[in-house]
C-alpha cells in the first residue's frame, strides 16, 4: 500500500476520533468464540452499542494497493491529496480567527 494512501486513512481515522465517534483500528481477527474482532474492539458489541441508530461504517484496507488521486485545487490552483486543499483550508479557519 502507497504510504500516502494509508497517511491519509489514519488521518480520516484521527478526525473522526477527535469528533468523539466510535474507533476501531488494527488487524480484522476472529477470537476463539468466532467473533469478529478488529485490534482489540469485539465488533458484534460495538454494533449493538450502536443498535437502532442510523450508522455510517466506513472500512478502510491498510494492504490494498490503490493510489491517492492527484487533484487541483479549483480556488489556489496547487495540487493536493487530502480531502480538501489543505492550503485552503489553513486560509479559511485563519480567516475565521481559529487554530
Amino acid at each position: 500500500m502507497s504510504t500516502m494512501r494509508r497517511a491519509v486513512i489514519l488521518k480520516l481515522a484521527a478526525e473522526a476520533y477527535e469528533m468523539e465517534l466510535d474507533v476501531a483500528n488494527g488487524v480484522l481477527t476472529r477470537d476463539e468464540e468466532g467473533h469478529w474482532i478488529v485490534g482489540h474492539h469485539n465488533i458484534a458489541h460495538w454494533l449493538a452499542a450502536h443498535e437502532g441508530e442510523e450508522l455510517v461504517l466506513i472500512m478502510g484496507s491498510m494492504q490494498d494497493e490503490v493510489e491517492v488521486p492527484t487533484r487541483t485545487c479549483h480556488t489556489c490552483g496547487r495540487d493536493y491529496t487530502d480531502r480538501e486543499c489543505p492550503y485552503c483550508r489553513a486560509s479559511r479557519l485563519r480567516l475565521r480567527g481559529q487554530p
